[in-house]
């Protein structure tokens, strides 16, 4: 099942598409208007959230597909965290931009992958949102990448990421890392949630980006997360040793596609990023 939520004013209400037909869950379920209501339920229930999902949608009434057009961030994330160099294409350009080319290297080798916090809620945004850029960067990318969602520690869906990045900050010094990654705006999720059971497999899925620029393409590729040098599972445990996750998360997986050196992205610029079974990413660009 594919998870959407849509706003009306201050109300949320959590929609589930099985087959082309959208289903109102909160219309059921009143106290049902997030991903997070559902994850905590199957939980507790010690079932599939497909499974709790379809028990509902049985009694639910229906919605046009066309009004999920207007879907908001589909789910609030405690936290959002990021993997870096799980591509060799990440590693490359990250070597690239660096005085210190050889530590990526090592991390895209190493045993133990690099992981870093990348949100908070407030810095998180959902399609058609405007992501940031930073005011004092002059060099700004994208970054399409698969999202991992994790209720209490265990996969429960699959969404799509934007860690927005200043290369320039991070190329000057590794050390750097927190204000490349993490600053207002610098994170884009949505539009769906697709249910682990329903994702036929993670790793063999195909990512395209396009960056348009006064209504002309400027940046266009594609890849598939089968080029993902770790797992799904790894990065998940990975993120939970010695730690305690919170109870919901996303998780994104590295970065697959990278523009040319020469490209920074500009305000009113429009990113829109597809994954297989997942849907379309769409974010207009502003400088923060």
């Amino acid at each position: 099942m594919r998870y959407q939520r849509l706003s009306s004013g201050d109300q949320y209400r959590l929609i589930a598409v099985e087959s082309g037909t959208a289903y109102d869950l909160t219309a059921v379920k009143p106290r049902l208007n997030g991903f997070g209501d559902l994850a905590a339920t199957a939980d507790i229930a010690g079932v599939s959230v497909d499974e709790i999902a379809s028990d509902i949608a049985a009694d639910a009434p229906t919605i046009a597909r066309d009004s999920l057009a207007d879907a908001t961030l589909p789910l609030v994330p405690d936290e959002v965290w990021a993997a870096g160099v799980t591509y060799e294409i990440s590693e490359e350009a990250r070597e690239s931009e660096s005085g210190m080319p050889e530590m990526y290297l090592h991390a895209y080798e190493a045993d133990r992958p690099e992981i870093f916090f990348k949100a908070t809620p407030s810095r998180t945004v959902g399609p058609n949102e405007a992501i940031g850029i930073r005011a004092d960067s002059t060099w700004d990318v994208p970054e399409p990448e698969l999202g991992i969602v994790l209720y209490d520690g265990s996969i429960v869906g699959y969404t799509i990421g934007n860690d927005v990045s200043s290369r320039e900050i991070e190329g000057e010094n590794p050390l750097y890392l927190p204000q490349a990654k993490t600053y207002d705006r610098c994170c884009s999720i949505g539009p769906a949630i697709v249910s682990a059971d329903s994702v036929t497999d993670p790793h063999e899925l195909t990512m395209s980006m396009e960056i348009s620029r006064d209504g002309e393409l400027r940046y266009e590729g594609e890849t598939s997360t089968g080029n993902m040098a770790r797992t799904c599972d790894e990065l998940a445990e990975f993120w939970q040793n010695h730690d305690t996750i919170p109870e919901l998360g996303v998780l994104l997986t590295g970065t697959s596609l990278v523009p040319d050196d020469g490209f920074t992205l500009q305000p009113d610029d429009e990113v829109r990023i597809t994954i297989d079974e997942i849907g379309e990413l769409s974010n207009p660009v502003i400088e923060v």
